[in-house]
């Protein structure tokens, strides 16, 4: 009969519109710094040289004052301390790309342009940090993030979810942020800092999401869902991406620098915000 009563009298209570304050547990707030979280450093980048990324940026890794610009930027980095370096880079390869950098620390005045920013700034950074290596945590998987535009652009097909909202993110998607627009669309002419620092403005990472999966929940054929089933696939990589970081050996006195493209970067900021093992710190603050 107990059972029954404290039953009704719940359901009761969640019937009416407030609940009593003193009814609710009052949870303390506690600054994650003293949970002796890893500090995390997670830094968006767009990738030097050639790249099969559908966007790319007009940058000369081989002008000397671009070089100069890599240079002060790795100063920069390293002043958060690394004591382990994660790149875009597959672990299958880590014995090659740690060849190449270990090739690098003979002659550490030429910067190496192997493997574009990983060792143009992963190098740099992990040779002024004195780090004996640097780790991949890539993955790798296919997926089509243009499954939106070529059914736009297919006469035959129609996309039946909602494409006004696809063609809105597709085509003006910073109409809420007009500065950021306007450094967007100047893009070119900024320095190496002011790139980095707008590729990881929140807002910036926030669309780096939904230029390459997010928007592609508005996409589908009939009654289909071959847009979200494209954008799983993005967010699958970058779950296997986070299992690769947690399979890297740390503790509570490591410091970890993340050098990945920006959408990597805005899903691991995902993860990280949730998870009861790393803090980030403010990526902008070493990025001027």
């Amino acid at each position: 009969m107990k059972k029954l009563i404290y039953i009704l009298s719940f359901t009761l209570l969640g019937c009416t519109n407030s609940v009593p304050e003193n009814s609710i547990e009052k949870v303390p707030v506690v600054d994650s710094k003293k949970l002796d979280k890893i500090q995390v450093l997670n830094v968006g980048f767009f990738h030097f040289g050639s790249t099969s990324d559908a966007t790319k940026v007009e940058f000369d890794e081989n002008n000397a004052k671009e070089q100069e610009e890599i240079r002060q930027l790795s100063i920069l980095l390293a002043k958060f301390k690394p004591t382990i370096i994660c790149l875009e880079y597959l672990p299958e390869i880590d014995n090659d790309i740690n060849k190449a950098y270990q090739d690098f620390l003979k002659n550490p005045s030429e910067l190496s342009m192997q493997y574009g920013e990983l060792s143009m700034v992963g190098f740099d950074v992990a040779r002024m940090s004195g780090l004996v290596k640097v780790y991949g945590i890539d993955n790798h998987m296919n997926y089509n993030y243009s499954v939106g535009d070529f059914i736009e652009n297919s006469p035959e097909l129609t996309n039946a979810i909602d494409p006004a909202t696809y063609l809105e993110i597709t085509n003006n998607p910073l109409k809420a942020y007009p500065e950021l627009e306007k450094r967007s669309s100047n893009f070119d002419n900024l320095s190496l800092l002011e790139k980095l620092a707008l590729i990881n403005n929140p807002i910036m990472l926030d669309y780096s999401l939904n230029a390459n999966a997010d928007k592609l929940f508005y996409v589908g054929i009939d009654d289909n869902f071959v847009g979200a089933d494209q954008a799983a696939l993005f967010y699958h990589r970058n779950m296997k991406i986070y299992s690769n970081l947690n399979r890297i050996k740390m503790n509570k006195n490591d410091r970890v620098l993340i050098l990945m493209g920006s959408a990597h970067t805005a899903m691991l900021r995902e993860f990280m915000n949730r998870s009861p093992k790393y803090e980030m710190v403010n990526s902008l603050d070493y990025l001027k």
